[in-house]
């Protein structure tokens, strides 16, 4: 009962609660203005801020609510509700641990969907089949946590595995969560395209970019300043894809960067999908930027490059799958390969935080 009392305690002087009420209150009165609908993009945008912020709002009611009866409930002293105390105690455990976490997603970007890209690197078809194993870690985990995924573009390798894939993962907390995933990922193990059985490291890097709405301030682009091609599709798709130039491929001439998307058999669609990543890509590198000059001036900044690994799963000789920036470590690689990285992503959060 303490640590209940405790913990929601300690949460609830973290959360201003009056703040958000407050903002939720001025969001609710504008959206009540009919004008605001003269531009749907920008009312759209509002709503969904209203409806999130009501949402977060009323968790954390009924999570105090909860909290207040449990503690109540638990000063009786009677013997006959000490079952029911303690799955209650578990219950809202669990929910004050959830709500921590999401305290820690406060970035401007964090509570909304996210692009990830994993890209292999040297070491051919060792290197492709990693990064399709990284790519199968985040679809179940994306499938764990209820979150809706989309294959927008993805590169085969050459006999196994890919070489590049970009996800669109959609749902609450998304780019939060996977912000924490960013960098490059180290397999060690027993190679099973080896005919010596040899012991191999492979290595892919992961891309996780926040996605930008239309209106978003900081990305704005020219139609001028975009070279847009269409071809026919590499990957899967059915005959359809492969008949037609469907896919799109955009160069972004400022910055030079290239997006390009072939998983729909509309060539609209696929345009439609590669405009969303390459907003997401622009806003990304504003972000990296802010990150630097900000790191540079408190003399922090660290290059990202592939000898700077971000986590090693070892397979071989031994069980490990470990984040060189926390050390969280766990032998249960089976789990972690299989979308169990939440204690990763909760224990880097803490340590940002």
């Amino acid at each position: 009962m303490n640590r209940i009392k405790l913990e929601f305690m300690t949460l609830w002087s973290i959360f201003d609660f009056s703040e958000k009420e407050k903002e939720l209150d001025a969001l609710e009165a504008k959206s009540e203005d009919t004008t605001i609908w003269d531009d749907p993009t920008q009312a759209q945008t509002l709503m969904k801020k209203v409806s999130d912020l009501r949402s977060e709002v009323e968790q954390w009611r009924t999570l105090e609510r909860k909290t207040r009866d449990f503690l109540e409930l638990a000063a009786s002293g009677d013997s006959d509700l000490e079952t029911e105390i303690q799955v209650e105690t578990n219950k809202i455990g669990k929910e004050i641990d959830q709500l921590e976490i999401e305290t820690l997603l406060s970035g401007q970007y964090d509570k909304g969907n996210a692009f990830l890209s994993v890209n292999s690197g040297a070491g051919g078809t060792e290197a492709c089949d990693w990064a399709s194993m990284l790519l199968r870690m985040y679809l179940r985990w994306a499938e764990m946590k209820g979150f809706k995924t989309e294959i927008l573009d993805q590169t085969p390798g050459e006999e196994v595995g890919i070489k590049s894939v970009t996800v669109s993962i959609n749902g609450k907390n998304v780019y939060g969560y996977l912000r924490a995933e960013k960098g490059v990922h180290r397999l060690v193990r027993l190679s099973p395209f080896d005919a010596a059985h040899r012991r191999h490291t492979s290595f892919s890097q992961v891309e996780v970019m926040p996605e930008a709405s239309q209106d978003d301030p900081v990305v704005r682009i020219n139609s001028e300043d975009l070279k847009i091609d269409s071809f026919r599709s590499s990957g899967a798709g059915g005959q359809n894809v492969q008949k037609n130039s469907t896919a799109i491929r955009i160069t972004h001439i400022p910055s030079g960067i290239v997006v390009s998307c072939q998983n729909e058999r509309s060539q609209l669609q696929n345009k439609e999908n590669a405009m969303r990543v390459l907003r997401a890509r622009l806003l990304e590198e504003y972000e990296k930027k802010k990150e630097k000059d900000l790191a540079l001036i408190k003399g922090e900044f660290i290059k990202t490059e592939w000898g700077s690994q971000i986590r090693s799963y070892v397979l071989h000789p031994y069980q490990m799958a470990k984040d060189h920036r926390t050390e969280y470590e766990t032998a249960n690689t089976v789990a972690v390969l299989d979308g169990d990285i939440d204690p990763f992503i909760e224990t880097y959060l803490k340590m940002k935080k």
